[in-house]
């Protein structure tokens, strides 16, 4: 009988951990954008600005000849 021996492959070690680094900024990026422009869109939304419509309007319109 004939023994089969599996033998791993090399491990890659080039990799190293700039995709994690590239992740962290590009989250602390995202955080950031939220605070800045997030935060102010959704207080003006949760004040409801007041929007005055006037109770008629007068849709007719003079026509001169």
């Amino acid at each position: 009988m004939t023994t089969v021996i599996n033998t791993p492959q090399p491990a890659d070690d080039s990799s190293n951990s700039m995709g994690m680094i590239i992740g962290f900024v590009a989250l602390i990026l995202i955080g950031y954008l939220f605070f800045v422009y997030g935060l102010p869109a959704i207080k003006q939304v949760q004040t409801g600005t007041q929007i005055n419509v006037p109770s008629t309007i007068d849709v007719n319109v003079k026509q001169t000849e």
